[in-house]
């Protein structure tokens, strides 16, 4: 990064101005001390007129942040039309807010504060495919629990859950909730993720409590589509589950 803002002539305090973030965070982040945002990397890229060239190198840092075992499911990601995930214990990364995943993240035993930044940073990111022009469907269904356990505390939740509600009004994002007091069993070792991409065999994220599995194998993608169905099936329909969403909001006011 310094090398092109030397090139173009540009100083720090100048560039700070161009930018519109401070010069004490550029230099933090030229010393890669601090992590930046895909916002920050774009304005720099544009003011130095690299033609895209740290934005991609951006995009490969923050891949780097991930655990290798998750950055194929990154890429399947990107290129799925439609995503269908389960989740039991926590909102799933991709309707996250910065100050849930900060706690999630946090919970990894031994993980440093570097650490936590690139992690939040990377995950933030991946919420940029409902962006695009062409964002994928999102099918998830949460355990009412996910919505009860008071992960970061209640400022932490509430602002959680109003994610999760601006999330329901998309009409490309659907949330079905199973209530806790129907006992539902099925689901409850682990959350995944289903991928549909066009032209390819449907694949799958297992999480675990050590490396999730990513897989197209079609005995474990017929499982989980079971698995699925079944849980979906069980599901309140998704204006009950707003509903419910919507009363989870008020307890943590």
């Amino acid at each position: 990064m310094r090398k092109y803002r030397n090139r173009a002539n540009i100083t720090q305090d100048r560039l700070a101005g161009i930018i519109q973030f401070s010069q004490s965070l550029i230099g933090f982040i030229e010393r890669g001390e601090r992590t930046p945002s895909h916002n920050f990397m774009q304005r720099y890229d544009d003011a130095v007129h690299t033609g895209g060239e740290l934005v991609r190198l951006w995009a490969h840092l923050t891949r780097g942040a991930s655990p290798r075992w998750f950055r194929n499911w990154l890429d399947i990601e990107q290129e799925a039309h439609t995503l269908h995930a389960w989740e039991p214990l926590y909102v799933p990364g991709l309707l996250q807010t910065e100050e849930y995943a900060i706690t999630v993240i946090r919970g990894e035993p031994g993980i440093s504060d570097a650490q936590v930044e690139k992690a939040v940073t990377a995950r933030m990111e991946r919420q940029a495919i409902f962006l695009r022009s062409d964002p994928p469907m999102y099918r998830v269904v949460l355990d009412e629990g996910v919505l009860q356990r008071p992960i970061g505390g209640k400022k932490v939740m509430h602002r959680q859950i109003e994610r999760l509600m601006e999330a329901a009004e998309s009409s490309r994002i659907g949330i079905q909730i199973i209530p806790v007091a129907l006992g539902v069993t099925t689901g409850l070792l682990g959350g995944f993720a289903i991928a549909q991409i066009s032209g390819s065999p449907d694949k799958v994220y297992i999480e675990s409590a050590t490396n999730g599995h990513v897989t197209d194998h079609p005995e474990d993608v017929e499982a989980i589509h079971r698995r699925y169905d079944a849980l979906r099936a069980t599901a309140q329909p998704q204006h009950v589950s707003t509903e419910l969403i919507r009363e989870m909001e008020k307890l943590w006011t």
